[in-house]
This record gives structure tokens, C-alpha cells and sequence, in this order.
């Protein structure tokens, strides 16, 4: 019996090692192909509108999704719903949390992450970059700070439905990779492209 057991774990381990060592290039390359368009398009979008030293639109919690939305695409947390959710709340508490405690720093951060935290339970929209959006808020520029509630609609949303419109479209180009996790999209993304190449 006990010898069975540890036959069955070391099939089990080695199962798991060979799935998390895996490498899929085909995976790698849509990752990288969404992520680069992704954070290209919004360093594009803040070269045109800021000076190179006021990276306004390229806070740090957009790389952060970046990896979830174009490298784990099935996770619960990478759904639109929880990107757009995730960061939209966070900003808007990490804005109000400095403005009610601007001098306050340790506070001020550590409320607007920890509120932020809860606030994304409780509406279902846990997005882990989304901390880093409130943190952002408290600890950012004097650039961001100006901002007001202006960063919650601008870098934080816009930048948001950006990366969202170029994960809808590379991660569903080929018939293996499906965003969001229901297949609904996915269907009728490949309906609608098969229809587009008949027309050409």
C-alpha cells in the first residue's frame, strides 16, 4: 500500500513538472505579439500628448496586467471584467484616499491599496494589478497628483480599454486561444472573420 502511494505521488510530480516546464512557442509569441502592441500603443498614445519625461499613460500596473491579460489569459483575474473593474475602483480610491490624506504618506498608502483590496472582493473584480493603480494614486508624480480624479479616466481607463481592445483581437486570432474565458466571443470573433474573408 504504502509503496503504491508513493508511486502514484511520483507520477503525480512528475506530471506536474512536465506541464510547468513545458514551453509553447506558439503561446510565447501571441503573448509577446499582445503585450508589445498593447504597451506600445499607449506609449504611442503618451509620447503625443506628454513630453518624454512625463510618462503620464505608462504607470507600472499596466505591465502587471499586461502579463495576465496576454500571458494567462484563462485566469479568473484576467477576465475583462476584472481588468476594467480592478483598476477603474482602485484609482478611484487611490485618488480620493490622497486627496484625504495628502501629506500622510504611509497612510495614504497603505489605505488605498487595502480599501482598494476589499472594494474588488466584494464587487467581484479582483484584478492584482489594481493595487498598484491605488498605490500609484498616493506615492505617483506631482504630474499624476494633478490629475485629480482626471487619472481615473485618463492614463488609468483609457489605458485600460486599450489593452482590453488588443487582447480581444490577438487573443483570439488563432482557434487554440480564447478571450475571455467563455467561448461566446471567441465563436463569434471566428464567425465574423470568416464571413470578412469570404466578402475579400
Amino acid at each position: 500500500m504504502p509503496i503504491q502511494k508513493i508511486k502514484k505521488g511520483y507520477r503525480k510530480t512528475k506530471y506536474i513538472l512536465y506541464k510547468e516546464t513545458l514551453i509553447d512557442f506558439k503561446e510565447h509569441f501571441w503573448a509577446f505579439v499582445g503585450s508589445f502592441i498593447g504597451i506600445g500603443a499607449i506609449a504611442y498614445f503618451n509620447s503625443h500628448h506628454f513630453v518624454d519625461s512625463d510618462n503620464v499613460y505608462l504607470i507600472g500596473s499596466f505591465g502587471a496586467s499586461s502579463v495576465l491579460i496576454y500571458g494567462n489569459i484563462q485566469s479568473p483575474f484576467s477576465q475583462p471584467k476584472n481588468l476594467v473593474g480592478g483598476h477603474f475602483i482602485s484609482a478611484i480610491i487611490g485618488v480620493t484616499i490622497h486627496l484625504l490624506f495628502p501629506e500622510i504618506i504611509w497612510l495614504a498608502a497603505a489605505l488605498a491599496v487595502s480599501i482598494a483590496i476589499v472594494l474588488m472582493q466584494i464587487t467581484k473584480t479582483l484584478h492584482p494589478p489594481g493595487g498598484a493603480t491605488a498605490l500609484i494614486a498616493v506615492i505617483g508624480s506631482s504630474k499624476i497628483k494633478e490629475l485629480g480624479y482626471w487619472y481615473v479616466l485618463s492614463p488609468v481607463l483609457i489605458g485600460v480599454l486599450i489593452l482590453l481592445l488588443v487582447a480581444l483581437v490577438v487573443n483570439n486570432i488563432t482557434e487554440n486561444r480564447s478571450y475571455p474565458s467563455n467561448n461566446r466571443y471567441h465563436k463569434k470573433y471566428h464567425t465574423f472573420k470568416k464571413r470578412i474573408i469570404k466578402k475579400l
